[in-house]
C-alpha cells in the first residue's frame, strides 16, 4: 500500500506537488494566502472559537468509507506519519486482534473499551484513521478532537454496503439482531455529525483519488480561514498589492447588514459549485440535512462551526413548521408545480430564512455592545423577523432588539395583526403613513447617517443592523429551498438530475429571485428565471428594456402587497454579478437612480439578463381569476402572490420542462381577497371569521394552525402609527433602545 501511495505522489504533477521530497508539513501547505488580521483574531477570542492550527488530520467515517486507504495516501502526499487506530493502537494495546476482542466482550462493552484506549492516545502532526465506532464514545472523541482537525468522510450508503459485502463484513459494532446494515449506518450518522470539523461529501461511485482530492481541498479551506471575504457592490476594497484593505468575513457582514458605502455585501469569490454526484447525495436528505450541506459550503467554519450550525438548523426547522418536509413541492396541473414555502410559524416564505438568521446573528455578535435590528417590511418580513428574534434565549434578547417599519395602509389586515401582536420584550412594529419604499429608504438613511449612528453608539452602546434581504445572512438560507425544490422533483421521479426546470417567482425586492440565481450558480440546472410582478411592474419593464425608470411612477396598492415595491434592493447584487463584479458601474447606476430616479444598463448586460430571465405582470382581475379557476379545477387555493406567478407562468413558460412556482404565503393571510375571488357574497366579519369560512371549504392546503393561534386575542390591540418623517422615526429608534436595553442594566 505504501508503494501505491508514493506512486500517486510522484504522478501528481505541478498542481499536487509539495516540492522536493513532498515533506512539507501540512500546516505549511495549508497556510493562508492572506495574513490573519488582528480584528479577526480578536473576534475568534470573543467567540471562544479561535482558529488555531491543529496538529493532526483525523479521518472519521463509517466502516467501509475508505478511511484507511484515503488516510495513507494523504499521509504520503503531506509527508506525515500515518496511524491506524485499529492496527496501530487498539491491537497493540490489547495484544489481540480487534475481531477477537469484539468476540470476547461484545459490542456495547467494546465501544467502552476502545474509548478508554483513546483517552490515552497522543500524536503530533500525523494522519489518524479512526475506527467506525470511535465517535460513539464521547470522552474518547473529545480527547482526539483536541489534537487535530476531524474530517468526516460522508460516503454514499450503497457504496459502503457494497464495500462491506466485498470484505465479507455482515455485522458492525452496535448492530443488534434484526437491525439492517442501512439502519445501523443511519443510526451512526448522528455521532459522526457531532464531531466533525469539516465534511467531505462523496458522490456515488467516487474513486479513491477523487476522495483524496476532496479531503485536501477541505483541509486547505478549513485552515485558510482568511480567504473567504466579502466585498461591497459599490467599491473594490483592495490595496494596490491586491490585498483587502479591510477584509470582511461572514461574521462581519451578518452584523453590519449594509456596507458602509451603501452597497450590498457579496462573496468575493462567489459560491462554491457542487458536483452532480454531491447534489445526488442530497436527494434523499431531509430539508435540515440539505441545509447543513449547502450552508457549510457557504459559511466558513471559522465563522460558524459545523456543530453549531447543526444545532441552529435543528432549532430553526423543528416542530415550528407544520409540514415535516418544510418546503414541499406539489403538482398543480400539467407541467406546473408549487413549492409551498408557507408552513413556518408566520405562514410566509420569510420564515425559511428568519427562523435561522437570528441565531446566526446572535452567534456572531461581539459581547461589547447592543444591537438594534431595523426592518422595513411590506408585510411578511415583519412578522417573520419579529417571531424569529423573539424566539432567541433570554440572554440574547437582552442584547438584541428589533424595530419593524411597515406601511400602515400597505399590508393586509391579517399581516398587520401578526406584526402588532408583539407588544412586549425585544421586538416592536410601527406603522408608517407612507409606502414600503419610504420605509426601506429611511432605514438606509439611518445607516448612512453618521451623526445618528455615532450618537446611538456613544450614548447607548448600540449598533444598528438589518434583517431585510439586503443582509447576506437573510438571503443565503433562501438558496436552500430553491435547491431543495429541484431535488424533490428528482426524488419524485419527475426529472433526472441534469434535466432543466424553470422557476417562476412573485417578487418585488428581487431577493427571492436572486437566491434562485445563486442556486443555479451552485449547480442546480435552472433554465429560466421568470419574474412575476403585479401592476407595480418596474422589474418587468427593466428586464424587458434595461431601463429602471421610477420617474412619475407611483406605487399602487394591490391585492398582493408583499410585491408592492418600486425600489428593488437586491437588483443591485444581480447587476454586480452579471457585470462580472463591475462595482464602478453598479455605483454609477444606483447613484444615478438616487439622483434622477432612472438608469439604463448597457445593451451587453441586457442581453445577459434576457438569456436568463423572463418577466411579466398580472392585473388585479387576472389575479382573482387565477385563484378562482385553480380552485375550481384542482381544489387548491392559491394566495394572491402565488396567483400572480401562476398567471405569468401561464403566459411566458413554454411547457417544455417543469416550472416550479414559488408559493410565498398561505392564502389565509389574504382571506378577504381570496374569499372575493372564490365568489363568497358575505366575506365580512373579523379575520378569524374569514379564516373559519375558508377552513370550512376543506380545500388544500389546509388552514394554517399557527396563523390562527397568533391572531386569537390580537384583533382589538392598538399599535403606534407615525408620520413619514426622518426625525420622528429616529426618535422612535431611540425610544426602542431605551425600552429594550436600559432596563437590562
Amino acid at each position: 500500500m505504501l508503494h501505491l501511495c508514493c506512486h500517486v505522489v510522484r504522478n501528481l504533477g505541478a498542481k499536487g506537488s509539495l516540492g522536493k521530497g513532498g515533506s512539507l508539513a501540512w500546516k505549511q501547505w495549508c497556510a493562508p494566502a492572506v495574513p490573519v488580521s488582528a480584528s479577526r483574531a480578536a473576534w475568534r477570542a470573543l467567540q471562544g472559537s479561535a482558529a488555531r492550527a491543529k496538529d493532526n488530520i483525523i479521518i472519521m467515517g463509517p466502516p467501509g468509507a475508505g478511511k484507511t486507504t484515503v488516510g495513507k495516501i494523504i499521509s504520503c502526499k503531506l509527508g506525515l506519519p500515518f496511524i491506524d487506530i485499529d492496527d496501530d493502537i487498539l491491537e497493540k494495546t490489547w495484544n489481540m486482534t480487534v475481531a477477537d476482542k469484539l468476540s470476547e466482550i461484545g459490542g456495547e462493552k467494546f465501544i467502552e473499551e476502545e474509548g478508554k484506549v483513546l483517552l490515552h492516545f497522543s500524536a503530533n502532526e500525523s494522519v489518524v484513521s479512526l475506527t467506525g465506532s470511535n465517535p460513539m464514545h464521547t470522552a474518547g472523541m473529545q480527547r482526539v478532537k483536541q489534537g487535530g482537525i476531524v474530517v468526516y468522510l460522508d460516503v454514499n450508503t450503497e457504496d459502503i454496503i457494497q464495500r462491506l459485502s466485498k470484505m465479507k463484513v455482515t455485522r458492525i459494532v452496535g448492530q443488534g439482531p434484526g437491525v439492517s446494515m442501512r439502519e445501523i449506518l443511519r443510526y451512526r450518522q448522528q455521532f459522526y455529525e457531532k464531531w466533525y470539523d469539516t465534511r467531505v461529501l462523496c458522490g456515488a461511485g467516487e474513486t479513491v483519488d477523487e476522495m483524496v482530492e476532496k479531503v485536501l481541498k477541505a483541509l486547505q479551506r478549513y485552515q485558510d480561514s482568511e480567504s473567504e471575504t466579502f466585498v461591497s457592490t459599490r467599491s473594490n476594497l483592495l490595496d494596490k498589492d491586491g490585498s483587502d484593505t479591510d477584509p470582511k468575513f461572514f461574521s462581519d457582514v451578518v452584523i453590519e447588514g449594509l456596507a458602509p458605502d451603501g452597497g450590498l455585501y457579496v462573496p468575493r469569490s462567489g459560491l462554491l459549485k457542487l458536483t452532480p454526484g454531491e447534489w445526488l447525495r442530497m436527494v434523499d436528505m431531509s430539508f435540515p440535512e440539505r441545509s447543513q450541506v449547502l450552508l457549510e459550503n457557504c459559511i466558513h467554519p471559522a465563522d460558524i462551526p459545523a456543530s453549531e450550525l447543526n444545532q441552529m438548523l435543528n432549532k430553526a426547522y423543528a416542530d415550528n413548521f407544520a409540514c415535516p418536509r418544510i418546503a414541499p413541492v406539489r403538482h398543480l396541473k400539467r407541467n406546473q408545480y408549487v413549492q409551498e414555502l408557507f408552513h413556518g410559524p408566520t405562514a410566509s416564505f420569510k420564515d425559511l430564512a428568519l427562523q435561522l438568521m437570528p441565531q446566526l446573528f446572535a452567534y456572531c455578535l461581539p459581547q461589547t455592545c447592543n444591537y438594534l435590528v431595523l426592518v422595513a417590511t411590506s408585510g411578511d418580513t415583519g412578522s417573520a423577523v419579529l417571531n424569529g428574534f423573539n424566539n432567541l434565549n433570554e440572554v440574547e434578547r437582552q442584547r438584541i432588539a428589533v424595530l419593524a417599519f411597515f406601511p400602515e395602509e400597505g399590508v393586509s389586515p391579517i399581516q398587520k395583526l401578526q406584526m402588532t401582536s408583539f407588544k412586549e420584550g425585544n421586538v416592536k412594529a410601527i406603522g408608517i403613513k407612507s409606502d414600503f419604499d419610504y420605509c426601506q429608504n429611511v432605514i438606509k438613511q439611518m445607516f448612512c447617517n453618521s451623526k445618528l449612528t455615532g450618537y446611538l453608539a456613544v450614548e447607548y452602546g448600540t449598533v444598528l443592523s438589518t434583517a431585510n434581504s439586503i443582509n447576506w445572512a437573510r438571503l443565503l438560507p433562501q438558496v436552500v429551498y430553491h435547491s431543495s425544490a429541484y431535488l424533490d422533483l428528482v426524488r419524485q421521479g419527475v426529472i433526472a438530475f441534469g434535466d432543466p426546470i424553470d422557476v417562476c417567482i412573485p417578487t418585488g425586492n428581487f431577493g427571492n429571485m436572486l437566491s434562485a440565481v445563486y442556486a443555479k450558480r451552485m449547480g442546480i440546472p435552472i433554465r429560466k428565471f421568470i419574474c412575476a410582478s403585479n401592476q407595480n411592474n418596474v422589474l418587468t419593464d427593466f428586464i424587458r428594456t434595461g431601463e429602471y425608470d421610477l420617474r412619475n411612477r407611483q406605487l399602487s396598492l394591490s391585492n398582493s402587497p408583499a410585491i408592492d415595491i418600486l425600489k428593488s434592493s437586491n437588483l443591485e447584487r444581480y447587476i454586480f454579478h452579471i457585470s462580472d463584479g463591475d462595482w464602478q458601474l453598479v455605483k454609477e447606476l444606483f447613484s444615478q437612480l438616487d439622483r434622477e430616479q432612472y438608469f439604463k444598463i448597457p445593451n451587453a448586460l441586457l442581453e445577459r439578463i434576457r438569456t436568463d430571465c423572463l418577466a411579466g405582470w398580472c392585473s388585479e382581475e387576472e389575479c382573482l381569476s387565477a385563484i378562482r379557476h385553480v380552485h375550481s379545477a384542482t381544489g387548491y387555493i392559491l394566495d394572491t402572490h402565488t396567483a400572480v406567478a401562476k398567471v405569468v407562468a401561464d403566459r411566458l413558460q413554454d411547457r417544455t420542462c417543469p416550472v416550479v412556482i414559488s408559493s410565498t404565503a398561505h392564502h389565509a393571510k389574504f382571506a378577504p381577497t381570496v374569499l372575493q375571488a372564490l365568489k363568497f357574497q358575505d366575506a365580512t366579519g373579523s379575520p378569524l371569521d374569514q379564516l373559519s369560512l375558508l377552513s370550512s371549504l376543506g380545500s388544500q392546503p389546509p388552514m394554517h394552525a399557527a396563523l390562527l393561534k397568533s391572531l386569537r386575542g390580537s384583533e382589538k390591540q392598538k399599535h403606534k402609527v407615525c408620520v413619514a418623517n426622518f426625525d420622528s422615526l429616529s426618535d422612535e429608534v431611540e425610544n426602542v433602545i431605551q425600552d429594550s436595553f436600559l432596563k437590562a442594566y
